[in-house]
């Protein structure tokens, strides 16, 4: 494997076509590190969360997913500034999730808040259509149709273009696929996190875009000696770049969106796009990682 800067692009990540019309690298980017501690105000270095935002065109980054809680507003305003006009770039968001202080998030369903919340977004984010938005997270005190059809009428506004789900089940995205178009679904899901296994099966049969956060994550695996370290060796590359490039070659309809604020990480994240694993390391990594699952299954 190549790390050279010169060499970078998400490109060698493949492309995936959100929604059936919308392509972007399958390599993307989180921008909910680009704020303070807590995911709350402004980052401790501003100048470098713009830098990192502005290094992600060069890298052949062109899928950036935020939220209007990421700050609260501060990930959208600084992608604004930074990035405005996109070009290719394609910005997704979020809503539904309200915040009062650091580390604390209260979903809110209500039907008027979710139309609000992406009409600001939309002009926070200075377009015209938002590429992707997507439902932070159901709300269980609000009737899930009710927000479905939020949904449904803000596509059928023209304010967004496509529209996604974040920590759902199957049966909730049947249930809102009642309703709208379900083009893509956030969740939890990396080498050693199996939970969402059935939900990245579903959307592979409906070639449903999938979204995993926290994608870097290996657990005890990355440990020196462990089949994950040394197939990191093997390939010259970290164990995080190894995890990253394991959930890319998972499925077909993975869109990793690793995240953080400075251009040094953004680079060697971007490296993994550059990871071949072969079939052996693939197959050796997904046993391990299913049994680092189900260690943590049965001890929680």
């Amino acid at each position: 494997m190549t790390n050279t800067t010169a060499s970078l692009n998400a490109a060698q990540s493949g492309t995936f076509q959100i929604g059936g019309d919308l392509s972007v690298n399958r390599l993307g980017y989180g921008a909910m590190r680009i704020t303070g501690d807590g995911i709350w105000g402004d980052p401790a270095d501003r100048e470098g969360s713009l830098a990192t935002l502005r290094r992600l065109p060069e890298l052949g980054v062109n899928f950036i997913d935020t939220a209007d809680s990421y700050g609260p507003a501060v990930s959208e305003e600084l992608i604004r500034e930074a990035l405005h006009p996109y070009d290719s770039v394609v910005v997704a968001t979020k809503g539904g999730l309200t915040r009062t202080g650091p580390d604390v998030w209260t979903p809110v369903g209500r039907p008027e808040y979710l139309k609000q919340q992406a009409y600001i977004s939309r002009r926070r984010l200075g377009v015209e259509v938002i590429d992707l938005w997507q439902l932070h997270r159901i709300d269980p005190k609000v009737p899930r149709e009710e927000q479905f059809g939020a949904i449904r009428e803000l596509m059928d506004e023209g304010v967004i273009r496509h529209a996604g789900l974040s920590e759902v089940s199957v049966e909730e995205i049947e249930a809102a696929r009642q309703v709208f178009p379900v083009a893509t679904v956030q969740n939890l899901y990396n080498l050693v996190n199996r939970k969402s296994e059935d939900v990245l099966d579903y959307c592979e049969r409906e070639t449903i875009g999938f979204i995993p956060w926290f994608p870097l994550a290996a657990g005890s695996l990355a440990r020196e000696g462990s089949v994950l370290a040394e197939v990191a060796k093997r390939v010259n590359a970290s164990p995080s770049q190894v995890a990253l490039a394991w959930v890319l070659r998972r499925s077909p309809v993975m869109l990793p969106i690793p995240g953080t604020s400075k251009v040094k990480h953004l680079e060697e994240n971007v490296a993994a796009a550059n990871v071949d694993l072969s079939d052996e390391d693939f197959h050796s990594l997904d046993e391990v990682g299913k049994a680092e699952w189900a260690k943590d299954s049965q001890q929680s």
